[in-house]
């Protein structure tokens, strides 16, 4: 018996193809073989030099934190990357794509923190017999775990076949890096658009820093609306104010009521006594004032909430901060704080507060409400709203040295750009920030996909304020 010679060869492997996608072997095999060929380098093709008239297409990876791993949103996001890279390297582009990793100042000090804690040890300052040694031996811990763990991040991302140009990866400590953002920062400082000031920033009881609005995450809560008596100095009448939280009462430094609210038109100008501290504040009139919420009478507590700070400013009220850094009640500048009070956590001070106001017959009711409360993203910690000093990033105002940009923009370069000094050979920029942003979108130089992003970052741009920079953290 003979078997038929025109029976086709069975093709390699196919008897081993698994009946669902694995995708093990072909990480293993075609991710590295990619990179050894140099396929994502830099340049034309991947020949690692640019090729002279061929247009530039380059990406620079938002770095992920360098102590954690790869989710979802990376995988999706990296993808559309590397779609892009590819499809322009296909095209004759000069094409890069710059990969990193970031430090995560917050998120690598809790992680450590955290494990510390595991070891028996219960915060970073007990790591050395002086401030300065304990912050020496804990960075020194941090960076062992970065090495520790580092790797996560980039395994992944060669995992997932990432044409990324490896040579050129960065963390953003290196000294390279670290070197250009003192630069930048002595630059901007030279130029009046870095200052130190003291201002209402948010803070984390927990990481004992100021923290980026974006780490800030608002839920709506069950919470409670206390109804409390302020009495009118020199009178039988009193205003009952609504509040959300009693506890910052111990700060306040005014009541203030809608300007057409008829209720209160003849309180205008006279003052009040505050309950607990005796202090007396002025009746103010803010159309900030919803006259349909609680009774029409908000207190104005300046140190202690965004929406009164402004309030405070407008009407130049004295801002007093009754927390320390811990969120602890502090006496130091509100001095008529009753000593009783003093040390206690904020949320402690609330339920004492609440149980005295009830006692001297000043609680008129407390009703359930729903509030937004702002917590950390990363620690869960409630945010306390705290006028501390800072470091700041003018956004809207006009740089203050000779040369803002360093050379001479070229002649007609586009609006809010004065050319002085004639025959000096120096010019002024005279644009902040903020506009030098809005014009590089205005003029094409920047461009949105979708367009309809542009409307919202115009949006945001033109009410922009000014750039908490600093963190009090030890690691980053």
């Amino acid at each position: 018996m003979t078997t038929s010679s025109s029976q086709a060869p069975e093709q390699p492997g196919l008897q081993s193809l698994a009946k669902s996608f694995e995708p093990a072997p072909i990480e293993s095999r075609w991710g590295p073989e990619w990179e050894q060929r140099g396929y994502g380098r830099a340049g034309f093709r991947g020949t690692g030099a640019p090729q002279a008239g061929a247009p530039a297409f380059a990406i620079q990876l938002p770095p992920p934190n360098v102590t954690g791993t790869l989710h979802m949103g990376h995988a999706f996001n990296q993808t559309i990357m590397d779609s892009l890279t590819r499809y322009h390297r296909m095209s004759g582009f000069n094409t890069v794509w710059v990969p990193g990793t970031d430090h995560a100042g917050i998120a690598t000090q809790i992680v450590v923190e955290r494990q510390l804690q595991g070891q028996g040890i219960n915060s970073r300052h007990d790591m050395g017999p002086t401030p300065a040694e304990a912050r020496k031996n804990f960075v020194a811990k941090v960076w062992e775990w970065k090495e520790q763990s580092g790797n996560t991040i980039t395994t992944q991302m060669r995992r997932m076949g990432d044409s990324v140009d490896w040579s050129r990866e960065y963390f953003t400590m290196d000294d390279k890096l670290s070197k250009v953002v003192t630069d930048t920062f002595v630059r901007l400082y030279e130029q009046g658009l870095i200052y130190r000031g003291k201002r209402l920033v948010s803070w984390d009881p927990v990481l004992k820093s100021a923290v980026s609005d974006l780490e800030v995450e608002s839920e709506e809560e069950n919470g409670h609306l206390w109804h409390i008596r302020y009495p009118v100095d020199g009178s039988d009448e009193a205003l009952v104010v609504a509040t959300t939280r009693p506890e910052t009462m111990l700060g306040d430094t005014a009541v203030m009521v809608h300007p057409e609210d008829e209720r209160y038109a003849h309180l205008i100008g006279k003052q009040v006594r505050l309950p607990i501290t005796g202090r007396l504040v002025p009746v103010i009139a803010d159309e900030y004032v919803d006259r349909e919420f609680g009774t029409g009478v908000v207190k104005v507590t300046p140190a202690h909430d965004t929406n009164d700070y402004q309030v405070g400013l407008r009407h130049g009220l004295p801002m007093l901060t009754i927390f320390d850094l811990d969120a602890k009640v502090s006496a130091a500048e509100a001095t008529d704080i009753p000593a009783a009070y003093v040390g206690l956590d904020r949320f402690v001070a609330r339920k004492q507060i609440v149980a005295q106001l009830e006692a001297e017959g000043l609680l008129v009711e407390i009703k359930p409400h729903k509030l937004m409360v702002p917590r950390c993203a990363r620690t869960g910690q409630v945010i306390e709203p705290m006028l501390t000093d800072q470091w700041f990033v003018a956004m809207n105002k006009a740089p203050t040295l000779p040369t803002a940009c360093g050379s001479l923009p070229p002649e007609g370069a586009g609006p809010g750009l004065e050319r002085s000094g004639a025959g000096s050979g120096t010019s002024q920029d005279t644009r902040s920030i903020a506009q030098k942003a809005i014009d590089a979108v205005a003029s094409g130089e920047v461009t949105f996909v979708p367009e309809n992003w542009v409307n919202t970052y115009n949006q945001w741009m033109n009410h922009i304020q000014d750039w908490c920079i600093s963190r009090q953290l030890w690691w980053g």
